[in-house]
């Protein structure tokens, strides 16, 4: 279609409304309930400005874009009134808008009292990506959508050249992280990082985070364990015209098990909550000065809000120095809480680990470092931790694992495989284990010497930590060459197959250009015969359990070290699925093959 079909076809679409909105959820990734929709528009099916970004640039380009952006803010706004979607609605503003003649102060509200919807349900989501942004978003053009009971939120932060000084300057109610963050950030440390550090911006300023670009499921249990909440992206949904989200199964799933991992593992910060006395926003100082009386050990008093959402803490020696002033008894006792508040304090959900507790504490500022961890389930307040705590827990923990760990890799040994087998023994998980092993290590070892043959250990168990997802997967270092994995995940073969192609790549490197010739090494058995022995490989046994049937982890040890045995069998790396198992009594029988 020629550019003045295209003209003709935006005007048409301007004139008659031709816009169709389609919704893409946001979900609460800590229980996989729906917190929102974004609106994004559509023009005419099957035309050439039926996609977003020929649409808009074409207006962008004719000096229509406000008037093609009110015509989806109004169409968005009835179709989510009439489909009595969930949660909040976000609105795409380009922030030229505001400050345009083409926007009509009072529109967007009037909008809603006519369609009976309640503004605090709406949020401006405001992005600085295209270029007739960049001129910069007055303050007060958001201050105007806030004061009629609107949320702000920024999209795409990190994309535009001034998104933290936007961040800063116009205190959004909610931060979207852009999707070239969130895109392979299971395997990218710098974008983790990235993610975490914004995260702890974020709590500091009581501001909502939302992952946005979630595509993979590994991404999304990436995300879960850095600690975001919000998320959104094709994995969890794609825009649709007539959406029917309700919970998301995969994250309803997940947080069933984080729910079980909380009660039988002690390495959340669920296992520093103690419960702690708490005040509303319209508690007075007086109640929070009584409260300190009793407790002598108290240093502060979270305060929650009617949601029993934790908003700050009033802290025992702000309080002292405030009634130790003159007439600061009498002229503040019966003030609101609110008027000692402190926000600076860190609010984490009780499924996090205290691993990642520990990181967020360190990133505070160390001028306001405090003691006091604030604990929430699905946003609700259930009790504090503290500093102290966490740090013995964390020392008792890594003396632990020191105890039970293999010296060379620092992977999980015995003791810790079998603890896990039998958990999900007890939680009847569907799981599997994967023994690894290599093959012809023996006489590689005598040839080469130890200290070349640790280095395929530590190798081995390199490969396995970089391949394997860490979130619903346990690695184990029985000792010498043999690894266990226990997968929760579903995609277990491709994981393991990964490590394959890797492994016989990289073993080469240890080899000399004639044993690489030649295709391997030659060495005498204990008799003095002279045996030939190929490249290192890489046999992987797995085995299915059915925790019906097999009711402890010897079984199951039992049955991996037959399923590994057979993939030594077949020489090469390889891996071998053992044919479904079933014991009764002390037989093993097989049922049928997987």
């Amino acid at each position: 279609m020629s550019q003045i079909d295209n003209n003709a076809l935006l005007e048409k679409i301007l004139s008659n409304g031709l816009i169709t909105p389609y919704f893409q959820p946001i979900y609460d990734l800590s229980n996989g309930e729906i917190y929102g929709h974004e609106a994004l528009s559509r023009g005419p099916m099957n035309s050439t400005l039926f996609s977003p970004d020929p649409l808009f640039t074409l207006a962008q380009q004719e000096g229509k874009l406000h008037k093609l952006e009110l015509l989806c803010r109004e169409k968005a706004l009835s179709k989510f009134a009439k489909l009595e979607l969930k949660g909040r609605l976000f609105l795409n503003v380009s922030a030229s808008l505001l400050g345009s003649p083409d926007h009509q102060s009072g529109m967007t509200l009037a909008i809603l009292n006519e369609l009976g919807l309640d503004q605090k349900d709406i949020v401006i989501e405001l992005s600085e990506q295209h270029p007739y942004d960049h001129n910069g978003l007055p303050r007060s053009s958001v201050d105007h959508y806030r004061k009629m009971g609107f949320q702000v939120a920024i999209d795409d932060l990190g994309v535009g050249y001034s998104g933290l000084q936007l961040w800063s300057e116009l205190q959004p109610d909610i931060v979207k992280v852009d999707k070239h963050f969130i895109k392979g950030i299971d395997k990218d440390e710098i974008k983790r990082e990235f993610v975490r550090s914004i995260l702890t911006i974020a709590q500091r300023l009581n501001c909502i985070l939302i992952a946005e670009g979630i595509e993979t499921q590994q991404e999304l249990d990436q995300l879960i364990e850095i600690g975001v909440t919000l998320g959104q992206g094709y994995f969890l949904g794609r825009p649709v015209e007539n959406p029917a989200f309700s919970t998301h199964p995969y994250l309803v799933k997940q947080a069933q098990r984080r729910s079980q991992f909380q009660v039988d593992h002690a390495e959340t910060v669920q296992t520093l909550c103690r419960p702690t006395p708490s005040l509303q926003e319209n508690s007075l100082l007086e109640d929070a000065s009584q409260c300190f009386k009793k407790q002598p050990d108290l240093v502060a008093i979270p305060v929650l809000n009617h949601n029993n959402e934790p908003v700050g803490v009033v802290r025992r020696h702000q309080l002292h120095e405030l009634f130790s002033t003159p007439y600061g008894r009498a002229l503040y006792e019966h003030k609101p809480v609110t008027n000692l508040l402190s926000s600076d304090v860190l609010i984490v959900e009780s499924n996090v680990s205290l691993s990642s507790v520990s990181t967020l504490m360190t990133n505070q500022e160390a001028d306001t470092l405090n003691n006091e961890i604030i604990v929430v389930r699905e946003g609700k307040f259930i009790g504090t931790g503290h500093l102290r705590d966490l740090l013995k827990r964390i020392t008792e923990l890594k003396i632990q694992n020191a105890t039970y760990s293999n010296p060379l890799t620092l992977l999980p040994g015995n003791v810790p495989i079998h603890r896990e087998v039998s958990r999900r023994l007890l939680a009847n998980e569907n799981f599997y284990v994967a023994y690894f092993d290599l093959n012809d290590f023996k006489p590689f070892n005598d040839f080469f010497g130890y200290s070349i043959g640790d280095e395929v250990i530590q190798l081995v168990g390199s490969l396995i930590k970089n391949q394997v997802n860490p979130d619903n997967n346990f690695i184990g270092h029985i000792g010498g060459d043999d690894f266990v994995v226990i997968f929760g995940d579903q995609d277990w073969r491709q994981q393991c197959d990964n490590i394959l192609e890797i492994f016989e790549q990289q073993v080469r490197g240890f080899y000399s250009a004639d044993t690489l010739q030649e295709g391997g090494v030659w060495t005498k058995n204990r008799q003095g015969d002279t045996m030939f022995h190929p490249i290192l490989s890489l046999a992987i046994g797995v085995v299915h359990p059915n925790p019906k049937q097999c009711t402890n982890h010897h079984q199951v040890a039992e049955l991996a070290a037959q399923a590994k045995k057979s993939a030594k069998q077949q020489g090469g790396n390889h891996i071998y699925l053992q044919p479904y198992i079933t014991t009764h009594t002390d037989e093993v029988i097989s049922e049928s093959v997987l």
